[in-house]
């Protein structure tokens, strides 16, 4: 690797609607599933899935931003970021690479 070159990851990250929030294009595919035969398809949600890549170096709370001020609607969307390799990470309030499964849900804004 030269001088000043950076190694690069892809990081995935899989963006679904929160618990609660209706779903109207999953039970539209789980209505298709149905129509088609597979009737033990109890449930079905659909969400996004967006590949990144970038240094190494990025910090997870980055990505984090990334998806709260962009990629993702806070109000209703959660997310889960898978680093490069499959392996995932949580972020964690005592240190950030401590845990094995990285999923945020913004926390909700105090009303006035």
């Amino acid at each position: 690797m030269t001088e000043g070159a950076r190694h690069m990851s892809t990081v995935r990250i899989v963006i679904t609607l929160k618990p609660g929030v209706l779903d109207a294009e999953g039970q539209a595919v789980r209505q298709g599933l149905h129509a088609l035969g597979y009737e033990d398809v109890s449930e079905v949600r659909v969400g996004k899935h967006i590949e990144i890549m970038m240094p190494d170096s990025t910090s997870s709370e980055e990505i984090h931003q990334m998806c709260e001020r962009f990629l993702a609607n806070p109000l209703i969307e959660e997310w889960h970021i898978l680093h490069g390799n499959g392996a995932t990470r949580q972020r964690d309030d005592a240190t950030e690479d401590s845990v094995l499964v990285e999923a945020r849900s913004p926390k909700p804004e105090a009303r006035q």
